[in-house]
């Protein structure tokens, strides 16, 4: 049935029978579904040879003016030849967006998404998710390698297998394309750390905020995300508080800051410790990661060695095992791990100033970070 659409007929109309569609007048296609229980919105068009339906939403989520401009989104989608079906519900991207809003509270889920935005949706986001194969994905991932290296495409190799993960415990239909052995980096880096020829080479080439905020991971053992968003209005007194929300752990975080720490760390100006642009934390870190191994010669490491290296340091700067762990806020399980956040303090603090002192001495530094 065509009807002139209007706000006040889809808000009015009423089901006259267990289901009728009114077509819009005005836009070729559009159509509204009325049954007893439920108004919705369709896009009727032809592809393939064949008459299709795509749905836009449900009234009143979806409005008739939103509406309409899906439809015509959905109309130039025909014209270039893609079905409006597959770029609506089933596209990767639009798997993706459903994926990330059912797991906001993911720790790390900015940095997969914004993988995601760069790496891969420009050239298969459209796609529709159940036609991407293996070795659609295996040319992409060789692409990341060459131009970012095996780490860059491990790690979006990671973010897509836990995505088709998701997708396929909620649809049948649906088999994870990625398997055991696509991965690009030797099964052994993750346990690699930086020799002292290495440390030198790296601690020598930083320069400006991210050279910094690379020395200042390597001086406090700390992860990479917990030091690119550090605030000064979290340090007071020479310690720095790691807040729980930024913590793997979820518990605050305390750390004695050295004197190279402190050294290491910008002019105290602006809300953050490390960042180019005074708006927010350090970001872009393959971008400038590139351009460290480029300046330093040394590459085949991550951001993360830097943590395992310090580790491997406070032991060979005679700090015991149960203090280094807690250097890396690896807390003693159950209450005691919760609220015992302050216990152990000079023993950290003594700690990190071997840490330092042991740097300094491989990289040549008098008594501080220059």
């Amino acid at each position: 049935m065509k009807v002139k659409l209007t706000d006040r007929f889809v808000d009015r109309v009423k089901a006259s029978g267990p289901q009728t569609e009114y077509f819009d007048e005005g836009l070729t296609g559009l159509a509204l579904r009325v049954t007893p229980k439920v108004k919705a919105w369709t896009y009727h068009y032809s592809f393939g040879g064949k008459r299709q339906r795509a749905p836009l939403g449900s009234y009143p989520a979806t409005s008739l003016a939103s509406a309409r401009t899906k439809a015509l989104e959905a109309q130039a989608l025909v014209e270039d030849g893609h079905d409006p079906r597959n770029t609506t519900t089933d596209s990767l991207k639009a798997v993706a967006e459903e994926w990330k809003k059912r797991n906001e509270d993911l720790r790390t889920l900015d940095r997969r998404w914004k993988s995601l935005e760069r790496l891969v949706f420009p050239s298969m986001g459209q796609r529709p998710i159940k036609e991407i194969r293996r070795s659609e994905i295996v040319r992409l991932i060789d692409t990341i390698e060459d131009e970012r290296g095996p780490d860059m495409a491990d790690a979006t190799l990671g973010f897509l297998s836990s995505l088709f993960n998701w997708h396929a415990a909620r649809d049948d239909d649906f088999t994870n394309p990625i398997i055991r052995g696509m991965r690009r980096s030797n099964g052994n880096a993750r346990h690699r750390i930086l020799t002292d020829e290495e440390i030198r080479k790296v601690w020598q080439a930083c320069d400006g905020p991210y050279g910094r905020y690379i020395r200042f991971l390597l001086l406090t053992a700390v992860r990479r995300g917990e030091a690119a968003k550090a605030q000064w209005s979290e340090v007071v007194d020479d310690v720095w508080t790691v807040p729980a929300e930024r913590m793997k752990g979820k518990v605050d975080h305390v750390v004695p800051l050295s004197e190279a720490a402190k050294a290491a760390m910008r002019p105290e100006a602006g809300k953050f410790v490390f960042t180019t642009s005074d708006v927010r934390g350090i970001t872009n870190f393959a971008v400038y990661k590139a351009q460290l191994d480029k300046a330093s010669g040394v590459s085949g490491w991550r951001i993360h060695d830097l943590r395992r290296t310090a580790r491997s340091l406070l032991s060979r700067a005679g700090v015991p095992s149960d203090i280094a762990e807690r250097c890396l806020a690896h807390l003693p399980g159950g209450v005691r791990g919760i609220y015992d956040r302050y216990e152990y303090f000079a023993e950290k603090r003594e700690a990190l100033e071997k840490l330092a002192g042991l740097i300094g001495a491989i990289v040549e530094y008098p008594t501080a970070a220059d």
